[in-house]
């Protein structure tokens, strides 16, 4: 397997004839931003199945495929548009890989993607207000959506004993999405939510929104935010008033940023992130060992799926036009067929250009259901000697 990603053969060149094509796919995420360190793996992740896809030659009849970046910033929805129209317009990327955030993937999606006819797959675009929009069947992501993290969460903090929350979260369609899930799933379990109040990122004193959070009180606070932004301001004004030590962490605070700033200061703390104990995600984390990014990082394993999910969709339907792939993104992903995980790219080319049928797995243990919403699979984690350790799978 190694073999095939540091291979610097001829495959690359196989297929350039009449017949081949060269393609781009665009890397939709944050690269600048609040989850900077997140995408600092997801991006690589992406990169690496296209690369895999690309020199193995396989796809139909020797198409190349060249990945192209594209800023979403996570937070500034006119700047993802405009990316995205780069994209789309100037650069003639086939699909999109991407957005991360809900927000800016709700308006890229809306404003781009759909008057183009272009397909999407968000790794990590999370907020249930995404199942319901008008995508013309363009739209998928390989993450759950928040209305199923709401109830893991619920199920992650409810096994601990612990039956009040305070509750914070970063004022955007993520944030208010994924606290009210929260708040909705732990109420009906029989919690008491004792506040579910909304921060501003880019501040730099959070001492007025911990007094708040802590005048209401909560065993433990729950951090629906963004690492590398405000959700880090409240962890350290919390830990400096004593206000709070034991924090609850969704997908958007879970990356290396969390330790390297707080460490063993964040001891007990948990939380969760999507992922999963399949064999496929054992070789993401080789596969991330061997090309330089953190296999096991929060949807990394999200990433590598959806580039792969987009080009088996091309080879199944024989074509690179989103009109004519979109529809069999799905058949792809699920059964019937034979059993596709990291690194298994060219095998599962031949399959279909064979006329064969694959079930992709992958890193993530990939299954699309309804409106290609990913059924959801979780990672627990608990910090642990100052440092993020898996406490079981959900």
């Amino acid at each position: 397997m190694k073999k095939l990603l540091l291979a610097t053969t001829a495959a690359a060149l196989v297929g350039t004839g009449a017949s081949a094509e060269e393609i781009k796919l665009g890397v939709f995420l944050g690269f600048t931003g609040p989850i900077e360190s997140m995408v600092a793996e997801m991006g690589p992740a992406a990169e690496l199945a296209i690369k895999e896809v690309s020199e193995s030659g396989k796809l139909l009849d020797g198409t190349t495929v060249t990945a192209v970046r594209g800023d979403t910033t996570c937070i500034d929805a006119g700047a993802a548009t405009a990316a995205a129209e780069r994209l789309i317009t100037s650069e003639g990327v086939k699909a999109l890989i991407g957005g991360d955030c809900s927000g800016v993937t709700g308006a890229a999606l809306a404003n781009v993607a759909v008057p183009n006819g272009i397909v999407m797959i968000s790794p990590s675009a999370t907020s249930p207000g995404l199942s319901t929009a008008e995508d013309n069947g363009l739209f998928f992501r390989t993450s759950p959506s928040d209305a199923r993290q709401g109830v893991v969460m619920t199920e992650v903090i409810m096994d601990r004993g612990i039956k009040e929350v305070a509750v914070t979260y970063t004022n955007n369609d993520y944030g208010k999405g994924l606290a009210d899930a929260f708040a909705a799933a732990f109420e009906e379990a029989g919690g008491t939510v004792t506040i579910n109040t909304a921060h501003e990122d880019g501040k730099a004193d959070y001492s007025a929104e911990v007094g708040a959070l802590a005048s209401a009180g909560g065993e433990v606070l729950v951090i629906a935010g963004y690492v590398d932004q405000g959700g880090s301001g409240i962890i350290q004004a919390s830990l400096d008033s004593g206000a709070f030590d034991t924090f609850v962490f969704p997908d958007g605070m879970v990356s290396e940023t969390l330790v390297s700033n707080f460490g063993s200061d964040i001891n007990g703390s948990f939380g969760q992130h999507p992922g999963t104990d399949s064999p496929g995600a054992a070789v993401m984390q080789e596969l991330g060992a061997a090309n330089g990014f953190d296999g096991t990082g929060a949807f990394a394993g999200e990433s590598y799926d959806a580039a792969a999910l987009i080009m088996l969709a091309m080879q199944s339907a024989g074509s690179t036009e989103s009109a004519d792939f979109k529809d069999h993104v799905v058949k792809v992903a699920n059964a019937p067929g034979e059993k596709i995980y990291p690194g298994e790219l060219a095998k599962a080319l031949e399959i279909l250009a064979g006329g064969g049928e694959v079930d992709y797995v992958g890193a993530s243990a990939v299954e699309l259901i309804g409106p290609g919403e990913s059924a959801g699979n979780y990672r627990e984690i608990e910090i642990k000697d100052g440092e993020i350790a898996t406490a079981q799978y959900r």
